[in-house]
């Protein structure tokens, strides 16, 4: 976690750009004038072109998510290393820009993969508070529970702009920044 002494957190957003969610979020950050990082997948950024080109023209920054949301622990070395240039290519494409941040879909990453993915100048970007926005299990009010009662200077908060998250998603994230600006929090961007 990147402390701050400033009471800083880190909002991120993985598994987008889709139509369904990505708009909404950006939306909402920009009414409440912040910045996040999106963790994208290299197949929604080649289905949903416009999207994607939203959260970059809104000023928020861009990471690697795979092309396909593999799990590193189940996936070969080769098919990992493949997948994740693939997504690269995707944002490379559209963004003009290599990004240097990847987020493992489900954390989950062998020793070799980080490996390489450092060698080649990623930063890898996990969270310490998890929503669960994506588990259908919970309600929309453990999901923003899960992050009030987690966060701390430094934290990076992990929502998803996806369709399985939406309906925990639309509940929790606008009372997750109400909350934290109520408490003096700064919302920092990952780089």
């Amino acid at each position: 976690m990147p402390k701050t002494g400033l009471k800083t957190v880190y909002l991120t957003f993985d598994d987008g750009p889709v139509p369904e969610a990505t708009p909404w979020v950006l939306d909402l950050l920009k009414q409440h004038n912040i910045k996040a990082t999106f963790f994208c997948i290299g197949d929604n950024i080649e289905k949903h072109t416009d999207t994607f080109n939203q959260i970059v023209q809104d000023g928020h920054t861009i990471g690697n998510h795979t092309y396909n949301h593999l799990n590193g622990w189940n996936t070969d070395y080769l098919t990992y290393m493949a997948n994740f240039k693939k997504c690269e290519t995707a944002i490379q494409s559209r963004h003009g820009s290599t990004v240097k941040m990847f987020r493992p879909p489900y954390g989950k990453i062998k020793i070799t993969q980080a490996k390489e993915v450092r060698r080649l100048g990623y930063k890898i970007i996990m969270w310490d508070v998890l929503s669960a926005d994506f588990d259908r299990t919970i309600t929309p009010q453990q999901c923003l529970k899960n992050v009030t009662d987690n966060v701390a200077d430094g934290s990076i908060i992990i929502f998803h702009d996806s369709i399985k998250a939406i309906d925990n998603l639309r509940y929790a994230l606008p009372q997750a920044i109400a909350y934290l600006k109520e408490r003096g929090y700064n919302f920092g961007v990952l780089t």
